[in-house]
């Protein structure tokens, strides 16, 4: 056999044992009478030790060994005279007899430990070199005792694993579709999906009340840290439910999550807001509750004779507490950080409250000493405190001011990564509408069921109509979110036709699903969490990329394989696509 134990599993108690090790060569080094050797594997790291007086060609033979050659080596576990407390095998080693070179490797392109030399695209080039590296197969370790610990919980509590088609319908709502052409039907598309959306909904209908499903998911939209051409969902579906109940099963496999996997007890329930309530106080459907700096509406600041807060829909304010020794360079970088494109305010204002009582502000010549002190009585902002402020239209500013919290919150060092602050955000409006066209887009997808009291609104104020909708946030990410859905023809006629749909364009897309409501569908709500947003928030991280296994860089590209490519002239004429 190859192996009799693995690199990370040797401890005291296997001393005077003959075993056999593989592994990948670590790092060696050279120490004239002696020559040690670190071999790795998954489970962690052992030291082989050579001795020259016991036997000189085996310790020449060693020496030879590069970084990552793949060594098979056998010989007796013997206790280590200087222990390495850093690592679990560290009080051992063993004591070689025999080596062997099972494959050597060319030098690589980057040090293969958890400090790399490697930047993002050379390791994303030779992702399975960096999938070697300790810090990343921790991360995919987690991502499997997540996925894991969820099918345990939800199996537990009924649900039925159930595979949906990839290849699928194209639909115009949501994201752009990745699209496959058909070589048996010419001029013929399959879409992949951007989720099991409506076929977790027909196996509602079909009688099995609770389906979930760890599912792959694509939608070929502009990338960033937390999203990826084709990433996981753990999507569920229930029958028979009305919101509570959904909240409460998957409220409760976080919480199982987090115990079972990080050790972190939520004693309590959840706390709630509704949209309104999180875009009023934090600008943001999915705000990180981990630090305070709620939104404070400075309107009183109006009808002085400053034009850009007396001409502006409203006036935003959030307190720093504790920051009123920021210098003029801080604030100068601030502004400047504001005033970026992907920002966007035309400027900051700021006041600063100093621990001696006195005030200064940007806008001194504008309002007294004393206006600035009453603004602080109303909105309780202490001696130490920092105020900046932003203006302009309502939802454009709070917009910018949550940009804003998020990135004075990083640099006063209060997002704690160590800290978990789940929310539900609850009462999603229904309808957004788009300001050029004046069309009406679901918020989150067609088949959102509206809450039963704004029914009457559907015709007369669509766009006050609430969804019956649901998101989990923690930490300033969207884990996932769901509804509970239509399942009833004529409403969901109604909403095609908000949307702006025909009766004819509703029945060719979607024909099949309001069919299968007329044949008994069962009351039915749902939810997804994305599983690569959700390991990588258990981690205190932003960045997905490094809980999958092969991801796309920001160009959607796999620089390992070198994909999209170009297909061969004689494959496209066979798929009957035309490429100018």
């Amino acid at each position: 056999m190859f192996r009799t134990h693995t690199c990370g599993e040797l401890r005291a108690s296997h001393i005077g044992q003959r075993i056999t090790l593989s592994g990948w060569v670590q790092k060696s080094r050279d120490l004239g009478g002696m020559t040690f050797v670190d071999i790795r594997d998954r489970y962690g790291i052992t030291q082989l030790a050579f001795n020259m007086d016991k036997n000189a060609s085996l310790c020449l033979e060693a020496r030879k060994l590069g970084r990552e050659f793949v060594v098979q080596a056998k010989g007796t576990v013997i206790e280590r005279s200087s222990k390495n407390t850093n690592i679990p095998t560290g009080e051992i080693e063993l004591d070689v007899t025999d080596i062997k070179v099972l494959n050597a490797s060319k030098t690589p392109p980057f040090t293969i430990e958890d400090q790399t030399d490697g930047g993002d695209e050379l390791r994303m080039q030779y992702r399975y070199l960096d999938l070697r590296r300790n810090p990343v197969q921790q991360k995919l370790l987690l991502r499997n005792k997540v996925a894991l610990e969820t099918r345990k919980y939800l199996d537990e509590l009924g649900f039925m694993d159930v595979e949906t088609p990839v290849l699928i319908k194209s639909t115009p709502e949501g994201a752009r579709d990745f699209v496959v052409p058909s070589r048996m039907n010419p001029g013929e598309f399959y879409a992949l999906p951007q989720s099991p959306q409506t076929f977790k909904q027909l196996l509602m209908v079909s009688g099995i009340d609770r389906y979930y499903q760890i599912v792959k998911c694509f939608r070929d939209e502009d990338l960033r840290a937390d999203r990826q051409p084709e990433f996981t969902q753990i999507d569920c579906e229930m029958s028979f439910v009305e919101q509570e109940d959904v909240l409460n099963v998957f409220e409760g496999l976080i919480k199982h999550l987090f115990a079972e996997i990080k050790g972190i007890h939520f004693d309590k329930a959840f706390p709630r807001m509704t949209y309104d309530e999180a875009i009023h106080m934090y600008g943001s459907d999915k705000p990180d509750l981990r630090f305070g700096m709620k939104f404070n509406y400075l309107n009183a600041l109006q009808g002085k004779g400053f034009a850009i807060f007396d001409q502006a829909e409203t006036v935003l304010g959030i307190v720093v507490e504790g920051a009123s020794e920021y210098t003029r360079k801080q604030l100068d970088e601030l502004t400047e950080w504001v005033k970026r494109p992907q920002i966007g305010a035309k400027g900051l204002v700021y006041v600063k409250y100093n621990t001696d009582g006195t005030v200064k502000s940007s806008v001194d010549k504008f309002y007294t000493e004393e206006d600035f002190k009453e603004l602080a009585k109303a909105h309780n902002i202490q001696p130490g405190d920092l105020l900046l402020i932003l203006s302009g239209d309502l939802a454009k500013t709070q917009k910018q001011m949550n940009e804003l919290r998020l990135h004075v919150a990083q640099e006063q060092g209060i997002r704690n990564t160590g800290e978990f602050c789940p929310v539900w955000v609850l009462d999603f409006p229904l309808l957004e509408q788009d300001e050029a066209s004046g069309r009406y887009f679901a918020m989150h997808h067609p088949f959102t069921s509206p809450k039963v009291e704004d029914l009457p609104l559907m015709a007369s104020n669509p766009g006050a109509v609430r969804a019956n909708a649901y998101d989990l946030a923690m930490n300033g990410v969207e884990l996932g979110g769901g509804s509970i859905r239509i399942h009833d023809r004529g409403l969901q006629e109604k909403m095609f036709s908000l949307l702006g749909f025909t009766p004819e364009q509703a029945q060719e897309q979607f024909g099949f699903l309001m069919g299968a409501f007329e044949y008994g569908a069962p009351p039915h709500g749902g939810l997804a969490f994305g599983l690569d947003r959700l390991v990588a928030t258990m981690s205190g991280e932003e960045s997905i990329r490094d809980f999958i296994a092969f991801p796309k860089n920001n160009s959607g590209r796999d620089t390992m394989i070198d994909a999209p490519s170009a297909l061969e002239t004689a494959q496209l004429n066979e798929l009957g696509i035309k490429i100018n």
